[in-house]
């Protein structure tokens, strides 16, 4: 409980208007006595009311507080909150109210001033912006209570329970549905490459049409039907991805407000949704991590939903990468051949070993290492150089993107495929290179 500054102001005046009394006291000017008298009286006066108003404060019961919100957000999403309050005053009363939010979310319209009236529910609304993943508990919400004559304002914290849980980026990807998905992975900077030949797959079969190879015409069912009938093809279906997942020290770095963790799981959920509207089968596997995860791959479109809940408290440490390991955990659990996607943060010293536990993968499956550059070695490369510090800074980083590409080129002269991208464009490159690949019959 503390003054209000109603309270404080009074008390301001009645001291001053003592303080001057005595000055003109102390001056020798000829005052009635009665001013002194009514000075003390009225400040005397106050203090009582003050004492009064705190106790009918403290008996004030608080009001109940109810939190409505979301039961999931997506990271770096603004979500809406409501707060209803129910009161048993006879009186309308003002209130300021405060939700404790916890660390890791942004709140916006916070704290609220709100009129609860006599017999009514109230509410009020704030918005939630998600910085991290994880599960976020809402245990307290603050109100500020005036006191019936306005002289103090009590504090009261009221429990109100309440949980959410933030996943990755998912609202851009079920927002596809509203979309042609071509049309939507455009816009994201999929590149649709040309078929090369036909799908590998069986289909159906149809009527001959104009532009139809000869190739397609199924003699047997032309003669039966006596007019031309074409087999159609179609991309093979049930492939099987695996994204390995480095959860290590690297993957902390940020370039703007997501790590590149963050940007690695939101295009991994991309490749998954479009790999899962596509028939195949997708699954997880995480290494440097303190309770490394493994997800099977499964097809459906209920695989999206275990991939979020898998992934949506998984968070790096400071550990460094152990590829060798990682490959030991995929081939004793991937029995069956798949395109594995190595998604990490490459140095020039992880040449051997990452190459050792590459081309162990490679033996059995399809590999495609992706390694994340940092925008702001781009940056410093492409700025101007004016100064020392300048050019200092310059020469590291080209220094380090030439050694980055000499790795690079390692790897693919032993036949491994690489995909060296910005975290912000991996999704897109991603998409871009399974659809290649897939459209050729490559997987």
């Amino acid at each position: 409980m503390k003054p209000t500054r109603l309270l404080l102001i009074w008390l301001g005046l009645l001291l001053g208007s003592s303080v001057l009394l005595g000055t003109f006291s102390a001056l020798q000017f000829n005052l009635p006595d009665t001013l002194d008298s009514i000075a003390w009286g009225l400040l005397l006066a106050l203090l009582l009311l003050a004492l009064l108003d705190a106790f009918r404060l403290r008996q004030k019961p608080s009001p109940r507080v109810r939190r409505q919100m979301p039961g999931s957000l997506a990271l770096g999403r603004w979500g809406d909150v409501r707060l209803e309050l129910e009161h048993d005053y006879p009186q309308p009363l003002t209130i300021k109210v405060f939700d404790h939010v916890p660390d890791g979310l942004s709140a916006e319209h916070l704290p609220q001033s709100i009129e609860l009236r006599p017999g009514e529910r109230s509410e009020l609304g704030y918005r939630l912006r998600p910085l991290r993943r994880g599960h976020f508990s809402f245990e307290w919400c603050e109100v500020h209570l005036p006191s019936p004559l306005g002289l103090w304002l009590a504090r009261r914290f009221i429990k109100a329970d309440d949980g959410t849980r933030v996943y990755p980026d998912f609202a851009r990807l079920y927002g596809a549905q509203l979309l042609g998905v071509d049309n939507w992975l455009s816009q994201l900077g999929v590149r649709q490459r040309q078929r090369r030949g036909l799908g590998l797959e069986f289909h159906q079969l149809r009527e001959f049409r104009e532009g139809d190879s000869l190739r397609q015409i199924d003699w047997k069912a032309t003669a039966r039907q006596r007019t031309p009938i074409a087999r159609e093809y179609q991309d093979e279906r049930d492939q099987q991805i695996v994204f390995m997942l480095d959860c290590g020290r690297r993957m902390r770095s940020h370039d703007d407000e997501l790590s590149h963790f963050d940007h690695a799981l939101n295009a991994c959920l991309l490749l998954s949704y479009v790999a899962l509207r596509q028939g195949d089968a997708v699954g997880l596997c995480t290494f440097s991590c303190d309770q490394p995860r493994y997800l099977a791959p499964v097809k459906g479109s209920a695989q999206l939903n275990l991939l979020l809940n898998t992934v949506y408290d998984l968070d790096t440490t400071r550990r460094t990468a152990d590829y060798q390991a990682a490959a030991s955990q995929l081939l004793a659990r991937q029995k069956r051949r798949a395109l594995v996607i190595v998604v990490t943060n490459l140095r020039d010293e992880d040449d051997e070993e990452l190459l050792t536990a590459v081309k162990r993968i490679s033996r059995q499956h399809r590999v495609l290492v992706t390694s994340l550059r940092e925008e702001a070695l781009d940056q410093l490369r492409q700025a101007p150089v004016q100064t020392q510090s300048e050019a200092l800074a310059y020469c590291g980083a080209v220094d380090y993107l030439n050694a980055r590409d000499e790795l690079h080129d390692r790897l693919s002269a032993h036949g491994l495929s690489v995909l060296d991208t910005r975290p912000s464009e991996l999704g897109a490159a991603l998409v871009t290179r399974y659809q290649g690949w897939k459209k050729a019959g490559e997987l």
